[in-house]
């Protein structure tokens, strides 16, 4: 107490044979209660040794202690120390569990229970319950295991005379069976069944004598009785915590719903985020693919710029003649050149800005971009530089509606164009409308349209994707010749093809996607905070249950693992609803949001198992920390 010591057993030195029935009186203070807590292995005394059947139990471990309280010692406390929430039946079998006996358990705790006279009370809970049949429970519980010695710490205590006495008969007839029974008691009636009694004061033993000659039947000697076979992992132990982490989960329905709520928002979350980022790339990647693999791209890169206000498209670097080259190359199939600008285009009071391409015949076949209805640009409108149009369905959609383009005229800079051409479907491509955009020819779009003499890309179709690194090198080499570069001066245009692009859109969508689950795993790790924090207060209400479970043989590993439980319960129940949450997110996304998304196995996978760890993690240390507690101080607890 602070810095003063109270010694609560100084040289109590004693034997109790087998076989004995035993009283331990003595004032309040006088150290009883240590005492029988020691020689339950609920306690270890500072100093000196403590033998059962010649082996010193003073060193044993925590795990030690509880094998040897559920194999040889069995409790009967003064305020019982049932579970309220399990059945009579379901509090005698506890000690059968811990002790890894689940062959014909049942029957075994039903047998207890008839011992006492209990059998048609088996399926009642304690509150359903007197006190005197409670404590009969309690014993029924302590001798299921067929212990060598009974504990009881004031086993009348709370009872009225009748139960007292009744009680006292059940404890008196199994010690005449043979078994060895120590009471701790104030009263002397119950001190008067006893063969010897013990008085302490002030923590030492000041009085040991037999009483009035009385004898019992001394039993065999119960230091073989005891034989238990190696513990092992059981469906019953798993199926125990199973159902007390559901018990807690359950009666804490709120407090349970909003620790899980973490896990759901975080898994939840994490499919959501990789469908959308999934469905991009693979949109994109499908786009591109599309096109082939045997695309060759090509932009200008430095060089002299065009009258415009800047930019890329304003380098004037590439020009139609280059295309006629690079046309007549072996390994080149076609080649398309085209010029881009925007523009407004006009049909009767209705206007679109949009995009004006200006394209070779070639076009529909270098970028797979077919003719839905009418034809495309042929190479005499390129020649004549005939003002003719093909829309993508965007346009055709904004101008004319359900009405049918063709042969119809649109006027872009005041010029008129008749539509010849509508192309089919493309979707979006990347952050644009792949759609929203007409065609016109290519030097109509140079001198009538915009007078310009260059081009702002070359598309260029390989014979076969296995040259695609010859043509890249040749077309280099041709196009420096062409535009006259010294070798110390760099390309003026830059060539990529399709599986650079696709390349660097699946690294990109990969690094997106991952971006998004980073974010997304965030909401898990405070779920997890939440799960710790509800389990660290689990543990504090039922700290008296863990030193009950203690006291009847339950081992750290038992405590551990039944918290353990609860934590993964919370989160895998969590994870299971917010994958539903996650795929009802991405259908929402999809429908009324118009992304792309994509839920794949592995994020899935990924998201559950994410709450998997978190569980485990989050609940380790509450369920360490049950299993750590001194059984004493536990069962003290209020």
């Amino acid at each position: 107490m602070g810095d003063i010591k109270v010694p609560a057993l100084k040289n109590a030195t004693f034997k109790v044979e087998d076989g004995e029935l035993i009283a331990i009186m003595g004032p309040s203070g006088s150290g009883k209660s240590t005492l029988l807590n020691i020689l339950g292995c609920l306690d270890v005394s500072t100093s000196g040794e403590y033998l059962i059947d010649g082996v010193n139990v003073s060193k044993f471990s925590d795990s030690e202690l509880a094998r040897v309280r559920n194999e040889k010692i069995g409790f009967v406390f003064q305020t019982f120390n049932l579970l309220p929430r399990l059945t009579a039946l379901s509090n005698v079998e506890l000690p059968l569990i811990y002790a890894g006996n689940h062959g014909k358990r049942r029957q075994t705790s039903l047998a207890s229970l008839k011992s006492v006279g209990l059998e048609d009370r088996a399926r009642h809970r304690p509150r359903e319950l007197s006190g005197g049949q409670q404590q009969r429970v309690a014993i029924a519980r302590a001798l299921v295991n067929e212990p060598a010695v009974l504990l009881a710490d004031e086993p009348t205590g709370n009872l009225d005379s009748k139960s007292g006495e009744e009680i006292m008969r059940i404890l008196t007839g199994f010690h005449e069976k043979g078994m060895t029974v120590i009471l701790v008691t104030h009263d002397n009636s119950v001190a008067a069944h006893a063969q010897r009694i013990i008085r302490l004061k002030d923590g030492e033993v000041v009085e040991d004598t037999r009483n009035g000659g009385r004898a019992g039947t001394r039993g065999t000697s119960q230091q073989g009785r005891n034989t238990k076979k190696k513990r092992r992992f059981s469906i019953s132990e798993l199926r125990e915590s199973l159902l007390v982490s559901l018990f807690s989960i359950f009666s804490n329905k709120l407090r349970s719903f909003l620790t899980m709520l973490g896990i759901v928002v975080g898994v939840g979350a994490v499919i959501t985020m990789v469908a959308i980022g999934q469905g991009a790339s693979v949109q994109i990647t499908q786009r591109i693919s599309q096109m082939g693999a045997n695309l060759l791209m090509i932009h200008p890169e430095g060089g002299h710029r065009g009258p415009g206000r800047g930019g890329e498209d304003n380098i004037t670097t590439l020009t139609y003649d280059d295309a006629l080259a690079i046309a007549n190359m072996s390994y080149v199939a076609k080649v398309d050149a085209s010029y881009s600008r925007g523009a407004q285009v006009v049909y009767g009071n209705r206007n679109a800005n949009t995009s004006i391409n200006g394209v070779t015949p070639n076009f529909p076949a270098v970028n797979n971009f077919k003719v839905e209805r009418g034809s495309f640009i042929s190479d005499s409108d390129n020649h004549l530089m005939r003002r003719v149009a093909v829309l993508g369905q965007t346009v055709v959609t904004n101008l004319f509606g359900t009405e049918d383009p063709i042969g119809q005229y649109i006027k872009v800079k005041r010029n008129s164009y008749q539509i010849i051409g509508v192309m089919k479907k493309k979707g979006t491509g990347g952050w644009r409308d792949q759609d929203d955009v007409v065609f016109v020819p290519l030097k109509t779009a140079q001198k009538r349209l915009f007078g310009a003499d260059y081009v702002t890309s070359l598309n260029i179709q390989a014979k076969s994707s296995d040259v695609m690194e010859k043509a890249t090198t040749d077309i280099t080499s041709l196009l420096r010749t062409r535009h006259r570069l010294r070798a110390d001066q760099e390309d003026d245009f830059h060539i990529s093809s399709q599986a650079e692009i696709l390349s660097t859109v699946q690294e990109t969508g990969k690094t997106f996607t991952m971006l998004l689950a980073g974010i997304a795993i965030v909401s898990l790790v405070v779920g997890g905070i939440g799960i710790m924090n509800i389990m660290l207060v689990s543990v504090t209400e039922r700290t008296r249950e863990i030193g009950i479970r203690k006291a009847i043989g339950a081992q750290p590993r038992d405590i551990l693992g039944q918290f353990l439980v609860e934590a993964l319960i919370v989160s895998l129940s969590g994870g299971i609803v917010g994958v539903a949450l996650g795929f009802a997110a991405t259908r929402v996304a999809s429908k009324f949001g118009g992304w792309p998304t994509v839920v794949t196995p592995q994020s899935v996978i990924l998201s559950f198992s994410f709450a998997f760890v978190v569980g485990l993690f989050f609940g380790f240390y509450p369920a360490r920390k049950a299993a750590g507690l001194n059984p004493i101080d536990a069962l003290r607890y209020e």
